[in-house]
């Protein structure tokens, strides 16, 4: 992507919490809201993913927006069906156990795509991807151990 003419500026983003809860958080940024809760088991009220659900999302809508915008800039016809997130989450810091240094140590990102690219072309947005995904990026450098296995459907 070094030959694309891109501006390079960084975003700042400003987010506000409203605690309606011990468990329920509501989140304003721009013009959206984002509510975390807990399950009922855990004492929440279920109307929301609990944080750490959040953050899986945040990785697997990151998967979709980056490696879509990486075959668009290949000019490959591709397009992403489904993403699957299976994920170990070490929970021993969370209820206050232990302090652990990973708390996810293992994550595995599914990605199951319709195109007509040839195995080296999708090895090259393979590749791309962790390069490009900040929120993979994150996880890495945190030590959790993230794999994408992919998979072309008709």
């Amino acid at each position: 992507m070094a030959d694309a003419k891109i501006q390079v500026k960084s975003a700042k983003y400003t987010m506000v919490g409203e605690a309606v809860s011990h468990s329920r958080t509501d989140i304003s940024v721009r013009d959206v809201k984002v509510i975390t809760d807990e399950p009922l088991e855990r004492d929440g009220t279920n109307v929301g993913a609990s944080p750490t659900e959040t953050m899986m999302a945040a990785l697997v809508g990151c998967t979709n927006n980056v490696a879509t915008r990486i075959a668009h800039h290949k000019k490959l016809n591709f397009e992403i069906q489904t993403i699957e997130c299976d994920v170990e989450f070490d929970r021993r810091g969370v209820i206050l156990a232990e302090p652990i240094s990973v708390p996810f140590p293992n994550i595995t990102i599914t990605i199951n795509v319709k195109t007509d690219a040839t195995p080296e072309q999708l090895a090259e947005v393979e590749e791309m991807l962790p390069i490009y995904c900040p929120v993979s990026k994150v996880f890495r450098e945190a030590g959790s151990n993230v794999v994408e296995k992919w998979n072309v459907i008709d």
